[in-house]
């Protein structure tokens, strides 16, 4: 690629970084990640913010998935660094690794729970795994954690028996039970209509309230980023366009970021 063409193909992408007033909990370096000849970061730049609801937007295939996986590990990057509260994660040997990964609970898009287990054993297994908590103290976690979710009057069923909402519900549940300082949302609003998206929204706000921590949620869904983001940053093309307080971007001059927080077809991105 010319260099011509590398920098029109970049040239809404000023990789502005709005102040956000605190410390970042995770932090992109420089990162590039390919696979084969299909480059997914190219030189990401990115912060996500302590104690905040963040969200990661972006048209589809722009790498926001493979941003999560190389926050807790499961990829790491060809060049650049991510840092997790100031410590980098490829640098880190086996049991720092698995140790940094207790810091991180995951809702994976639908839910990710186990066929064989039912609800309650399903949000119990992460503490039953990585801690030596004895059965009341599991029992009252677990209890605490359906409750809040609002399927304490569900924790016999099977997933199968679950909606799509509760299975949500269940795996955001199953993210809270250590006490994560960091939660990481992959599209939850995936598979859900307007009214539960909207529904599922309040529930990260409410627990986000009670809890505190750094949310980190992957979404196309700007309906989501009205209701619930304080930080934002747009990914397109591997790269942060821009990002900075939620209420700044939407106010944003940038043509792509207004585009793409307003939904409209005319604009710097098409159909490509």
């Amino acid at each position: 690629m010319s260099t011509e063409q590398h920098d029109d193909e970049y040239k809404w992408h000023t990789g502005k970084k709005r102040p956000s007033g605190v410390e970042d909990a995770v932090e992109f370096v420089e990162v590039h990640k390919a696979f084969g000849r299909n480059k997914i970061l190219r030189g990401l730049n990115m912060g996500i913010p302590n104690d905040k609801i963040s969200m990661i937007l972006g048209p589809s295939g722009t790498g926001k998935s493979v941003c999560i996986k190389h926050m807790v590990g499961l990829l790491y990057p060809d060049e650049g660094d991510v840092l997790v509260h100031g410590e980098s994660v490829p640098g880190m040997v086996d049991d720092e690794l698995f140790e940094m990964r207790k810091k991180f609970g995951v809702l994976f898009q639908d839910g990710a729970l186990f066929g064989s287990m039912n609800l309650w054993d399903n949000v119990a297994f992460p503490l039953r795994q990585h801690t030596d908590k004895g059965e009341d103290e599991i029992q009252e976690i677990v209890n605490s954690r359906l409750r809040e979710v609002g399927l304490e009057g569900s924790s016999d069923k099977m997933p199968n028996e679950l909606s799509g909402g509760m299975r949500k519900r269940a795996g955001f549940a199953r993210a809270l039970v250590l006490d994560p300082d960091i939660v990481l949302f992959d599209e939850p609003d995936s598979g859900l209509d307007p009214v539960r998206t909207a529904l599922l929204c309040e529930l990260i706000q409410e627990i986000h309230d009670q809890n505190g921590g750094a949310y980190v949620v992957i979404t196309h869904d700007i309906m989501s980023a009205k209701r619930v983001a304080e930080y934002i940053a747009v990914l397109w093309k591997g790269r942060i366009v821009e990002s900075g307080p939620a209420e700044e971007l939407f106010d944003s001059d940038n043509q792509f970021v207004r585009q793409f927080l307003s939904g409209a077809s005319q604009g710097p991105l098409g159909m490509e």
